[in-house]
């Protein structure tokens, strides 16, 4: 049996807040694009670039809302799965979904005992049983290997994709010290 990462609240906070970052930065890059650059079907897994960011929130969503606070029943995530705010058609509807999803991702982190990081979670299209530190991780990895789909589609553009080191995006602003 493969062991699961400890840590501790505060831990999963700088995890979250991690995640939040680098995808507001990846949001932005892609929004200064010209054209139709960020809809364009790419062939990447979620074809166009807009299409894996809105993804990345849908995961963050379906983790932290839904099946980290215990709400994982096939009928609940199918009513989920065909809300029509989970698939935006323009900044505009990105922008009221991913408020939507991180107000409801923070009460989840506001809400976790380390009691609640240990309990036990399962969701039907995923066999095996893990715990809630283990979900935070499948958000983040799962965010990650999206994000890599975006840098690939970025480099073969010539654009640079955003920094996100871990290192990187935690250091404060310049001209800030820390603590």
């Amino acid at each position: 049996m493969v062991r699961s990462l400890g840590f501790t609240r505060e831990d999963a906070r700088a995890i979250v807040d991690y995640n939040r970052a680098i995808l507001d930065r990846f949001v932005r890059r892609v929004r200064r694009l010209p054209g139709k650059a960020a809809t364009r079907r790419r062939g990447i897994g979620h074809e166009s670039l807009f299409d894996t960011l809105v993804h990345v929130l849908n995961v963050q969503e379906v983790w932290f809302v839904y099946i980290l606070r215990g709400r994982n029943s096939d009928a609940e995530l199918e009513k989920l799965f065909q809300d029509p705010l989970r698939r935006p058609k323009d900044w505009k509807g990105f922008d009221q979904y991913s408020k939507r999803v991180w107000t409801e991702v923070d009460a989840t982190v506001r809400g976790l005992t380390p009691r609640a990081l240990g309990r036990r979670v399962s969701v039907f299209w995923m066999p095996g049983r893990y715990t809630v530190r283990d979900g935070i991780l499948q958000a983040t990895i799962e965010e990650a290997h999206h994000l890599g789909e975006i840098i690939g589609a970025l480099w073969q553009d010539d654009v640079k994709p955003p920094d996100m080191t871990w290192i990187d995006v935690r250091r404060p602003p310049k001209g800030k010290r820390a603590g």
